[in-house]
C-alpha cells in the first residue's frame, strides 16, 4: 500500500450537499478534476467550479429516471482497478477507463424519507443502488483510492490533499472503516423498515446501527472504555437533549439520567412531577401542585440516597424549583425546558450538568430493548404497558378508597421503573419508601419500611412515613410473607399482578389485616 495515493480525479455525487462546495473549491485550486453528477454537477457549476458529467466520463446518458447513472464499467472500473497492477492498468488502456482516486458519495435520504412518514413507494425510491455499490468499491480499493461518505471528514481530506497531492495510508484506512459502517447502517435501516412493513416484529436477521454522538471518558469503571451512540430513533430523553451547562456526562451517568426521564414522563405534565435517581433506581419521586413541592416530597423520600443524584422533571423548571435543587449537590437535571431565571440559578453550579430534551417520551409507544449476553443477544419491545383504574380487579373484602386508589396507580407506575424485586411504597402521592434488586420480595419489601423509618428519623418525625400508605409490588407475591411485612410496615393498601399459585393465601393474608388489595394482571420486571 503506497503511503500516499495520489488524488487527480474526484468523483463527487451527493445527496446532502452541505460543505460540498467548500470541498469541492479546495480540490479544484490542488489541481484535482471534478467527476459529478445530476443535481451536484449542477451546483458545482453554479458556483463556478468546472465539473465533468458522469455521463461524458462514462459514454452513456442518465436513464430510468435517474436509476441508472453511476452504475457502469468505466465508473467501476475506474474506483476498483489497482494502479499497480500490470494487467488492471492495460484493462484501463484497453477500454479507455479513467482512474477516480477520490470517491464523494453521501446516500439518497431514506432514513429521513421514513420517519417523515411517507408511502412504500416514495420509501423504495429512496433506497440508494448507486451510491452504496460505489462506496464498497472504492473502499476494497484502499490501497489506491480514498472515499469520503460523511461531512465531518471533508476538512481533513482536503488538508491532506493541500499538503500532500494525496491521501495517506492512515486516513484512507479510516474512511474506508467509516464508508464501511455507513452503508451497513443504510442497509440495516432499510432491512429493518422491510420487516416492519411485512409485519415481521423479530426478522430471521436483525441488524442494528448507532452513530457515535461521544467517546466517554471510561464505563461503568474506569478499567472500562465506553461509547454513547444515538440510534435513528427520534425518541425525546438524553440522545435529544441539548446540554446547556456542566461537565461531560459520563457513562453512569448517561444511563441514570436516561432512567429517570423514562420515569418521570409516566406522569401527565399538567400536573409536576419529580423523579431522583441513583444508579438506576429511583430514591424519591412525587406529583405536586409544583415542581418545587414535588420536588421537596420526592426528596424527603431518601435525602441520604438523593445527594450526587439525577434528577428528572416533567415541565419546565421555574426558579423555585431551581433553587431547592441547587441545595444540595446533585450530577444532572434533565428537563423538556428551563426559564431564564432557573437556568441563571444553574450557572453558579459549574458541575452541574443541565440538559433540556425539548420534550417528553411517549411511555405508551412502542419501540425496543437490547441485552448483550455472551455472544448473542436480547431483544424485546420496550416496555409500553400502563394500568388505569378500569384494569384492576379489586379481590379483598374492602375497597380501597378514593385516596388510595390514586396512591396504588402512581405506586405502580413508579414500580415498573424500578429494579426487581421491586416494593414501592407511596402516599398522596408521592414515594414514601422503595426496595429495589433484591433476590426475595419479602426482603425489598423490608428494605423499603426500613428507608421509610430512616427518613421519618431524619425528618424528625415519630412514625415511620410508610404508615398509612399503599405498597405496590412489580411482580405477584409468591408467599403471603411479602405482604405481610408491608402491612406491618404500615400499608393499608396493596397493587400487585397477581397469578401466583397462593394468591389466595395471600389475599386471606390481606383480608385478615383489613387491607384493600388489587390486582393489574400486568407484570413489570426490570433486570
Amino acid at each position: 500500500m503506497p503511503a500516499i495515493a495520489p488524488v487527480r480525479r474526484a468523483l463527487i455525487s451527493v445527496s446532502d450537499k452541505t460543505g460540498v462546495e467548500a470541498l469541492a473549491r479546495r480540490l479544484a485550486a490542488c489541481g484535482v478534476e471534478l467527476v459529478s453528477t445530476g443535481g451536484t454537477a449542477k451546483m458545482l457549476r453554479a458556483a463556478g467550479l468546472a465539473v465533468k458529467d458522469v455521463s461524458d466520463l462514462t459514454g452513456f446518458p442518465e436513464i430510468m429516471d435517474g436509476r441508472v447513472k453511476t452504475l457502469h464499467p468505466k465508473v467501476h472500473g475506474g474506483l476498483l482497478a489497482r494502479r499497480d497492477d500490470a494487467e488492471h492498468a492495460a484493462a484501463m488502456r484497453e477500454h479507455a477507463i479513467p482512474a477516480i482516486d477520490l470517491l464523494v458519495v453521501n446516500l439518497y435520504p431514506f432514513e429521513a424519507t421514513v420517519a417523515g412518514g411517507a408511502d412504500f413507494r416514495t420509501c423504495v425510491e429512496n433506497i440508494d443502488i448507486g451510491g452504496p455499490a460505489m462506496i464498497r468499491a472504492a473502499a476494497k480499493n484502499v490501497d489506491h483510492v480514498g472515499v469520503v461518505t460523511d461531512a465531518e471528514d471533508y476538512d481533513a481530506v482536503a488538508s491532506e490533499i493541500e499538503a500532500t497531492r494525496g491521501l495517506s495510508e492512515t486516513l484512507r484506512r479510516c474512511l474506508a472503516a467509516s464508508a464501511y459502517a455507513r452503508t451497513a447502517a443504510y442497509d440495516a435501516a432499510i432491512s429493518a423498515w422491510y420487516a416492519r412493513e411485512n409485519g415481521e416484529t423479530f426478522p430471521r436477521l436483525a441488524a442494528f446501527a448507532g452513530r457515535r454522538v461521544q467517546t466517554l471518558r471510561y464505563g461503568e469503571n474506569p478499567h472500562q472504555s465506553a461509547a454513547f451512540y444515538a440510534t435513528g430513533e427520534r425518541r425525546p430523553g438524553v440522545a435529544t437533549a441539548r446540554q446547556v451547562q456542566g461537565k461531560e456526562l459520563s457513562y453512569n451517568n448517561l444511563n441514570d439520567t436516561d432512567a429517570a426521564y423514562e420515569l418521570v414522563a409516566e406522569f401527565d405534565p399538567a400536573r409536576p412531577a419529580v423523579a431522583i435517581i441513583k444508579h438506576a433506581n429511583p430514591c424519591g419521586v412525587a406529583l405536586g401542585a409544583s415542581l418545587s413541592e414535588a420536588y421537596e416530597k420526592a426528596l424527603r423520600c431518601d435525602p441520604v440516597s438523593a445527594f450526587g443524584g439525577v434528577i428528572a422533571l416533567n415541565r419546565a423548571i421555574d426558579r423555585a424549583s431551581a433553587e431547592k435543587i441547587a441545595a444540595i449537590f446533585t450530577e444532572v437535571i434533565i428537563a423538556p425546558d428551563a426559564d431564564a431565571e432557573a437556568l441563571a440559578i444553574f450557572a453558579a453550579k459549574k458541575n452541574l450538568r443541565v440538559l433540556l430534551a425539548g420534550a417528553l417520551p411517549d411511555p405508551t409507544a412502542g419501540g425496543f430493548m437490547t441485552k448483550a449476553l455472551a455472544g448473542s443477544f436480547l431483544l424485546q419491545s420496550r416496555d409500553n404497558g400502563a394500568v388505569g383504574e378500569s384494569d384492576l380487579k379489586i379481590v379483598t373484602k374492602r375497597r380501597p378508597s378514593p385516596g388510595e386508589l390514586a396512591d396504588m396507580l402512581f405506586a405502580f407506575k413508579v414500580a415498573k421503573h424500578v429494579k426487581s424485586n421491586a416494593i414501592v411504597y407511596a402516599k398522596d402521592g408521592a414515594t414514601v419508601g422503595i426496595g429495589a434488586g433484591q433476590m426475595s420480595r419479602v426482603d425489598s419489601s423490608r428494605i423499603a419500611a426500613r428507608k421509610s423509618a430512616d427518613a421519618a428519623a431524619a425528618a424528625g418525625l415519630k412514625e415511620p412515613l410508610a404508615h398509612g400508605s399503599v405498597v405496590a409490588s412489580d411482580a405477584f407475591f409468591p408467599f403471603a410473607d411479602g405482604l405481610i411485612a408491608a402491612a406491618e410496615a404500615g400499608a393499608t393498601a396493596v397493587i400487585q399482578p397477581g397469578g401466583s399459585i397462593r394468591d389466595e393465601e395471600v389475599i386471606a393474608a390481606a383480608d385478615a389485616r383489613g387491607l384493600a388489595m388489587a390486582f393489574t394482571g400486568m407484570r413489570h420486571f426490570r433486570h
